[in-house]
């Protein structure tokens, strides 16, 4: 037997538990990627077409109605809501003023829309710098397990190294190839955020000057 055959067949306990470890993780990897690349596409076009609609719309309340049919991911609502709030009275939160009310409005909305943009870049992170790390641990135990069990079969030559060693070094690369897609993709997706976050804070911005003057 060679390959992942050889692999499982000499693979003990914790060799199985590695390998079904990056397994979960690629499934989980592959998946988010995926979901990610959905939503944020969506967001993107919802936001387009969204201040497109808004600033060419006669009122703010149409601007609003026009924003709920376009803005599919819910990033530019929370804003123009935040914005055309009306201002609290008798609590720390109006000893600003209503500027500063809307501003804090304004800010707090935008932490909310670019944490919801930003689900799941952590796991994306965790899974590149530990994969790499996980499947050397089972290179590293795989041949430490294979020695073990040809020291007990009396004798060991190169070619009775070569094999198991070899088979081992598959979780090493096991470990790669779940790592590569997710920094990638971590990579891919910190630029498409940082696209986003700069439209979404001009947007914002705007919204705090139309606020000022908006009936």
């Amino acid at each position: 037997m060679s390959g992942m055959d050889g692999f499982w067949a000499q693979a003990d306990g914790v060799g199985v538990a590695v390998a079904l470890t990056l397994l979960l993780l690629s499934i989980a990897t592959w998946v988010l990627l995926l979901w990610k690349s959905w939503l944020l596409h969506r967001a993107r076009r919802g936001m387009q077409r969204g201040m497109a609609a808004f600033w060419q719309a006669p009122t703010v309340a149409d601007a609003h109605q026009r924003l709920a049919t376009l803005d599919a991911e819910h990033v530019l609502v929370p804003l123009v809501a935040a914005a055309l709030e009306a201002p609290v009275r008798g609590t720390l939160d109006a000893t600003g003023g209503d500027q500063a009310q809307r501003t804090r409005r304004l800010r707090d909305a935008l932490h909310a829309v670019l944490t919801h943009l930003r689900r799941g870049q952590a796991f994306l992170a965790s899974v590149g710098a530990t994969a790499p790390f996980i499947g050397l641990f089972g290179t590293v135990w795989g041949i430490y397990h294979a020695l073990l069990g040809l020291a007990g079969g009396g004798g060991a030559s190169i070619e009775r190294v070569a094999g198991p060693v070899g088979e081992a070094l598959i979780m090493t690369a096991a470990g790669l190839a779940v790592a590569i897609p997710a920094v990638l993709a971590y990579n891919g997706f910190n630029a498409w955020l940082a696209t986003c976050e700069a439209e979404l804070e001009g947007f914002a911005h705007d919204l705090l000057h139309l606020g000022e003057d908006a009936p």
